[in-house]
């Protein structure tokens, strides 16, 4: 298991061993500015986390919660009153993201969450093998931790794929799933190019040079994912801090790598027909008409091989609530009141 990239932070440098090689004052000093830089960006997120809060007049609290299945902590957002729902973010993407839909959830507990090695989470070793598994364990565990015995999910993207596999896996443990945006890997669906060439690892190296994290860097991936985040400042700026946090692009990328590659999705971990036709639980499709990683096509499909599933389009991309808060929450209350 690789050591957290946070879990260094006041590490004490006296600890070093007497044995081993001399530590000099210089690499001392060097190690601690890391240290300090790195604490600073992780408080640089969390400000940011909190604006987005208070920007959509979210209340929640922050806590970080143990996943004894994968042997991490992840962090979490518990937001509002009533019947528990599980929020399941996608892969490059972090729990209060979700916070223009929260916002529109009443008489519900929102549990949302940063994915392992996203935002205030620490990592899991990812690869294709144990992708099933780990998101299969990590979702198990965050419902164990708050005792929920069953709840529906509201899922986007990754968060979609992992939610259908622990619905496949553990039925009982889910009453309805809520997809808002294309589910990852689902009927043939992958990302979009760039984000495909980005899993060859030289390639990632010059990307990551020649755009380092900035806010029009920031808007560009928003415009890929056929979302305008320079019309959202609050959010443009959360996913500026998360990608400047210790490690974010690697741990990314080993997602992006475990789960995709230049040619599309890994076959291992694809979502087929026959999966879908499995899903024994009420699932709802919310689907951005410009939505870049599959269009709403690929949705009518897979709403048409689920027992009981439903299908709605709105005017958006990948996720459909920033810009269409009211009318995404409208669909999701509805379907959650259905099926708690």
């Amino acid at each position: 298991m690789r050591q957290g990239r946070r879990a260094s932070y006041g590490r004490d440098m006296s600890d070093s061993n007497p044995n081993g090689p001399m530590t000099t004052t210089a690499q001392v000093t060097a190690q601690h500015g890391k240290h300090a830089d790195d604490t600073e960006r992780v408080d640089q997120f969390r400000s940011a986390q909190q604006r987005v809060l208070d920007r959509y007049h979210v209340t929640a609290r922050s806590q970080m919660i143990h996943i004894p299945q994968l042997g991490t902590d992840v962090h979490a957002l518990v937001s509002g009153e009533g019947p528990p729902v599980l929020m399941v973010i996608g892969g490059g993407m972090v729990a209060a993201l979700w916070s223009p839909l929260i916002a529109q959830l009443g008489g519900v507990t929102t549990i949302a969450f940063d994915p392992p090695g996203h935002g205030l989470s620490e990592p899991v070793p990812y690869s294709t093998s144990t992708l099933r598994a780990t998101a299969v364990g990590l979702i198990e565990g965050v419902l164990d931790s708050f005792s929920i015995a069953s709840a529906p999910i509201v899922a986007q993207s990754m968060g979609g794929l992992w939610s259908m596999w622990y619905t496949l896996d553990r039925p009982q443990r889910v009453s309805a799933i809520s997809l808002v945006g294309c589910p990852a890997l689902m009927l043939g669906t992958s990302a979009p190019l760039p984000l495909r060439l980005a899993t060859i690892r030289p390639l990632h190296r010059l990307i990551d040079r020649l755009q380092p994290p900035s806010p029009r860097q920031v808007e560009r991936l928003g415009k890929m994912a056929g979302e305008p985040l320079g019309d959202l400042p609050e959010l443009r700026d959360m996913f500026l801090a998360y990608e400047r946090l210790p490690a974010a692009s690697t741990e990314l990328l080993d997602l992006h790598r475990a789960a995709i590659r230049v040619r599309g999705a890994r076959p291992e971990v694809a979502l087929t027909a026959d999966h879908l036709r499995e899903l024994t639980r009420p699932v709802q499709f919310v689907w951005g008409e410009h939505d870049p990683f599959g269009p709403p096509d690929v949705g009518r499909r897979a709403a048409e091989l689920v027992t009981d599933a439903e299908f709605h389009t709105v005017d958006a991309g990948h996720g459909p609530w920033f810009t269409r808060p009211t009318e995404v929450g409208d669909l999701v209350s509805a379907f959650l009141a259905r099926h708690r």
